[in-house]
């Protein structure tokens, strides 16, 4: 595809997307429940057609050379789909938030001023790899009534298509317009570059994926963005921490599943207890075969483990998506948040401790989009959180931040109730 048919394809989604969105913005809640409960159905009675598109997916990207940790992403499991279906059922008995009033406060003139909660409009998705994104950008779009255009990976394009196909479909089958969601047909680039560059028909770019195309979207979009660049994410095993808990709760964060962007990548330790818990923690990592870049008292205490090396002042900062794991040892609860406002991408960061003030020390102190006592950084995710969906982690400070869904993907106009009142 040439690039000037690009730009017409890319304008004509645009175009389309735009219309969709004034419908969309006053559909009925019932009508985004149908559509939403639709698509949860239509997707389970879709499992082995899926599965046929999703497995040239992965024959391609294995011979491409693609890395296993992508390849596992690009996965479309019926495990995967069946939680896809389920975070659609649950948006769609979730309550309805656009048009509800915020703070409404009686002013001395007389007049009541508040707040509405709207669509933003339009959004632009680019993402990579995992095609279930395309269920969650879509799920949320409807539910938060806006329009959507959705730009997944080349290496996902048969799981992404047959996917939008079922999307499309649930929409008709709620009455609302079909182009409310629409998936960009072309791999070409050049697709990418004229969607974050059309403010005059998107609102919102939202970038999902490694630290290279989110640093491209950032610099060539001319609307704004929602991104995280990427997730070191930190556990710290605090003095008084549960001996038992940490060791289930760090395996649990780092190898649960390793290509998540709230996987564990840092495990910082208190020296009180480094003796008693880093050699429990440490068999576990050696029998699952992960690496562990350690400082030197870290290595000291895992003497004679396999696969321990000495850390680089690289890896504080590193994000492996890989079973790797830096260690290092702290004096307390103060280095801890230090090291981690320091290292961390600022995305999820979680104590293990027993101490209640130093848990709220760590929820007041440590600059992330999420942070966690006493659980699995792996939580970290919006159907976990009980947003049915999530369209991505934000770490960034305006608008949205950490999982974000319905509320993220909308804004807040101000509304003025008056009897007649003038201003004097």
């Amino acid at each position: 595809m040439n690039a000037i048919s690009t730009l017409e394809l890319m304008n004509t989604l645009g175009a389309q997307a735009r219309a969709a969105s004034a419908q969309m913005a006053k559909a009925s809640a019932a009508a985004k429940a149908r559509a939403l409960r639709s698509l949860a159905e239509r997707l389970r009675a879709s499992v082995e057609p899926l599965a046929e598109h999703n497995a040239r997916d992965l024959e391609r990207a294995r011979t491409a050379g693609l890395a296993e940790p992508m390849v596992d992403r690009l996965k479309l499991t019926p495990k995967v789909i069946a939680t896809c279906a389920e975070g659609c059922e649950q948006l769609a008995a979730m309550p309805d938030v656009i048009g509800e009033f915020i703070g409404m406060k009686q002013q001395p003139s007389g007049i009541r001023v508040g707040q509405m909660r709207v669509p933003i409009g339009v959004f632009g998705m680019i993402y990579e790899s995992r095609p279930n994104v395309t269920i969650e950008a879509a799920s949320l779009a409807i539910k938060s009534g806006n329009a959507a255009i959705l730009r997944g990976g080349s290496e996902a394009i048969d799981s992404n298509k047959a996917l939008a196909v079922l999307v499309r479909a649930a929409l008709l089958d709620a009455g609302l317009p079909e182009d409310a969601v629409q998936l960009v047909p072309t791999t070409d680039r050049d697709a990418v570059g004229r969607l974050v560059a059309m403010p005059e028909y998107v609102d919102v770019i939202i970038p999902r994926g490694g630290k290279g195309l989110i640093e491209r979207i950032s610099r060539e979009a001319r609307v704004p963005v929602i991104k995280h660049l990427d997730g070191n994410c930190h556990t710290f095993v605090d003095a008084s921490a549960d001996l038992d808990m940490a060791v289930t709760l760090v395996d649990n964060a780092k190898t649960q599943k390793y290509s998540p962007c709230n996987a564990t990548e840092g495990l910082l330790v208190a020296r009180a207890i480094a003796p008693a818990f880093l050699p429990r923690i440490g068999a576990v990592f050696a029998a699952k075969g992960v690496e562990m870049r350690c400082d030197a008292e870290a290595a000291a205490l895992l003497a004679g483990q396999p696969r321990v090396v000495a850390a680089t002042e690289q890896d504080w900062s590193e994000e492996y998506l890989a079973p790797i794991i830096s260690i290092k040892l702290v004096d307390g609860v103060d280095e801890a948040i230090a090291h981690i406002n320091r290292y961390s991408s600022h995305h999820t960061d979680a104590i293990v401790t027993n101490d209640h003030s130093h848990a709220q020390r760590f929820l007041r102190e440590v600059d992330s989009a999420s942070v966690m006592v006493n659980a699995s950084t792996r939580f970290a995710d919006g159907f976990e959180y009980g947003l049915g969906a999530e369209i991505g982690i934000s770490t960034d400070k305006f608008h949205a931040r950490g999982p974000v869904g319905i509320e993220g993907l909308t804004s807040l106009k101000y509304i003025v109730l008056g009897q007649g009142e003038i201003r004097q």
